[in-house]
């Protein structure tokens, strides 16, 4: 124990605070401890912070919890990017103890004379109150001194104006023996590491023709295309030179032809190494040139930074001691047994550490100048975690906007050990997770981490197409992006998902004809003007995140009730705009499938008995909803619907002509205010501002698609509708609708 009241438990501390926390630019950071005290006098509790810049943050007070349990919270939002940090106090707050026993005793019928010793320990709370507060409050403040010690006045009048200081003494309390917690740190990123929607494409495959690479000038043509689907981050595979010396041929053969064009990730060759660009996609220039199309289309550019070697970089005959040799003098290749990779050689950073450190710094520093802010790590597992530690910090001094997405397909611990030690975000299990329980269960494990592991959800990537993707026909490509992009606050996909690729290379979890391993151009306007293509929807899932703040974040997830197990239902609420959207996203690309929902209605804002109108931003219609609301999936219409709440508007009812409003009334007031209690009179709170305008909806949708209206309220579960297909008016399928087997062809 350091001080006067106990300070135990704070949040969010990462490793005992071995690490920073991470927050973004206006997140609301939540900020816990648990404090107590011995006996019955009040304990107060706030946060100190202080930004990058080492000014200290405006006083903000914790709100005591659950009773009983001695837990502060308070919410935070750091305004920049750089190093914060903060730390809990814990106080005796005289004016909630004169508050409490003041209030009791006159309710228990006592006097002035008995309350003679109160009110003078109130007027000295009032006194030093006096210049704490604002100076416009000041006034108020001295009034209600005037009044608690003059004698000539009845006794309510002489303590109703210093108990009606409750508000502004919660907010600039008289603080006695102030016990000061332990400081910690929080790493604010700009907003992009929290929310963004990644594109992934290679240059290359961008207008190639016969067996002839891409160009930077030819990828640009593609720029427009993946702006119009809404995202805002264009990830490339490695630029680099590719190896010559054991390259790989078609879907990864041992053997290329002398037109092979090999693998990106197969790094270096006589033209250059990391820092230098594969002459058959142009020069630096020609890469400058495509970055800044790309940002004038709203996409910034992230690269792969991929720390190994094709046999023939320059840093093998430059630097063998960055590399393992084996017992017969060869240098090691990768392996992940049973695969084999002999077109690329791991780097070994214990032979000479300085020396790799020093050059890798100096190539991530070159590609900074170039104009990049991203990185895409390429399996940062497989090196030293110190390591990482080391770059990340060093670049982050140089330019804190650089952010470090990690490729770690490997065990819990060590992704959540790369979040801690500094990587902006994180590949996830998300694509292995393919029921509604073991997604919920993954998810809510993401937000306990949510203070240093940011998830980016892909579907696919070039390594990997699942098997359901595989077999679950088009309606799945739509349920796992509705997961993805609406679950996470980041989201991705590898090209090719719009037009539904879904053929496996036998035996393998990973594309026929790879695009690792040759190029693969294909005719986006073409599919999309026959109808085969999913971008307008994935256009319309990214149009939804943009403008609803609530989908921006992480800690706001919240899951609710369904009574089907092929279905989940989630919300995310925002309480600053009064933003919310709930889901209800079948896991089923089938069959149709009905469910009863049973709402947490405070997680959305609303009391359990009200009623609220949501807007379904896939197909346009508005319903009324409650607390259980019964709901109808056709996969092959829409899988998912995607719910903007609007919200009530209180009518406003004038005070008649001369009223004045109600006097304050002062509350009963908890025996114990050791642990913690709000004031009397909370603090107003702020009103919630008008929600954004829906989303518009996507073209020509289908009124049966829309969540059935709540049926009357009745005592017990809302019963599951019958199935009326007869019934049902026809409806012209959507544009982004697939019919059975339409456009399933292998």
């Amino acid at each position: 124990m350091t001080g006067r009241f106990p300070i135990e438990d704070v949040s969010p501390v990462v490793s005992c605070g071995r690490y920073p926390a991470k927050a973004v630019v206006d997140e609301p950071v939540p900020v816990s401890a648990r404090a107590y005290r011995e006996g019955h006098d009040a304990l107060g509790c706030n946060v100190v912070w202080a930004g990058p810049d080492g000014a200290s943050r405006p006083f903000t007070r914790m709100r005591p919890g659950e009773p009983g349990q001695d837990r502060w919270h308070a919410t935070i939002a750091p305004d920049a990017v750089g190093s914060w940090t903060f730390s809990v106090e814990a106080f005796q707050d005289p004016y909630l103890t004169w508050q409490n026993a003041v209030t009791k005793k006159i309710a228990a019928g006592q006097g002035p004379e008995d309350l003679a010793n109160d009110l003078a320990e109130g007027a000295r709370v009032l006194a030093a109150a006096r210049g704490l507060v604002p100076t416009a409050d000041r006034p108020r403040v001295a009034d209600a001194l005037t009044a608690l010690v003059d004698t000539d006045l009845p006794l309510a009048q002489r303590v109703d104006p210093a108990l009606g200081l409750a508000d502004l003494l919660w907010e600039h309390p008289v603080r006695e023996l102030v016990t000061v917690g332990d400081t910690y740190s929080i790493w604010v990123d700009r907003k992009r590491a929290l929310y963004s929607a990644w594109y992934e494409f290679f240059p290359r495959s961008e207008g190639a023709v016969g067996g002839r690479s891409g160009t930077f000038a030819t990828a640009t043509e593609r720029l427009p295309g993946v702006a119009a689907m809404g995202f805002d981050v264009l990830y490339l595979p490695p630029i680099h030179p590719i190896g010559r010396v054991n390259r790989k041929g078609p879907n990864n053969a041992l053997t290329a032809g002398p037109t092979d064009v090999g693998s990106p990730w197969a790094i270096g060759a006589a033209e250059g190494g990391h820092d230098a660009i594969h002459p058959d996609l142009g020069t630096q220039a020609d890469f400058r040139a495509f970055i800044q199309a790309a940002a004038a289309q709203g996409l910034e550019v992230a690269m792969d930074l991929a720390l190994q070697c094709a046999p023939d970089h320059p840093w093998v005959t430059e630097h063998p001691e960055w590399f393992t040799t084996r017992a017969d003098g060869s240098i090691a290749y990768a392996e992940n047994p049973p695969k084999k990779y002999q077109d690329i050689y791991p780097v070994n950073f214990d032979n000479d550490p300085e020396g790799i450190r020093a050059e890798v710094l100096r190539v991530v520093l070159h590609w900074v100048g170039e104009g990049i802010r991203i990185f895409r790590v390429d399996n940062p597992h497989t090196k030293p975690f110190d390591f990482w530690h080391w770059l990340i910090a060093e670049v982050k001094a140089v330019d804190p906007d650089v952010l470090f997405l990690a490729e770690a397909f490997t065990r819990p611990a060590i992704m959540h050990g790369l979040g801690k030690i500094g990587f902006t975000q994180s590949y996830t299990y998300f694509t292995w997770r393919t029921t509604a329980a073991e997604m919920r269960a993954y998810c809510e494990e993401l937000i306990e981490a949510a203070d240093y592991m940011r998830p980016n959800f892909w579907p696919n990537t070039p390594d990997i197409l699942h098997e359901s993707l595989q077999h679950g026909g088009p309606p799945m490509f739509k349920i796992r992006a509705v997961l993805a992009a609406l679950l996470s606050p980041s989201w991705g996909l590898y090209a090719g998902y719009e037009l539904f690729e879904h053929v496996a290379r036998p035996g393998a979890e990973e594309y026929l004809d790879n695009e690792k391993y040759e190029l693969r151009p294909r005719d986006w306007a073409g599919a999309e003007a026959q109808g085969r293509s999913l971008a307008p929807f994935l256009a319309t899932l990214n149009r939804v995140r943009q403008h609803n703040p609530a989908l921006h974040q992480l800690r706001n997830l919240r899951f609710h009730e369904i009574d089907n197990p092929a279905l989940l239902c989630w919300s995310k609420h925002d309480p600053e705009t009064g933003n919310t959207v709930i889901v209800i996203c079948s896991f089923d690309s089938r069959e149709v499938q009905w469910g009863n929902t049973t709402l947490d209605m405070p997680a959305l804002g609303f009391d359990w008995h009200e009623r609220f109108t949501v807007y379904d931003e896939l197909t346009g219609t508005s319903y009324d909803w409650g607390q259980r609301n019964a709901v109808r999936l056709d996969p092959y219409l829409q899988p998912a619907h995607v719910l903007t709440v609007r919200r009530p508007t209180p009518p406003t009812v004038p005070l008649p002509a001369g009223a004045e409003p109600a006097d304050l009334s002062v509350a009963e007031v908890p025996d114990d205010l050791s642990g913690g209690t709000a004031p009397t009179a909370p603090a107003p709170t702020a009103p919630v501002p008008t929600p954004p305008a829906p989303t518009p909806p996507a073209p020509a949708p289908p009124a049966s698609t829309a969540p059935v209206p709540t049926p009357p309220r009745r005592s017990g579960p809302v019963p599951t509708p019958p199935r009326r297909a007869a019934t049902r008016p026809s409806a012209p399928v959507p544009t982004d609708a697939a019919p059975k087997d339409a456009r399933w062809t292998s």
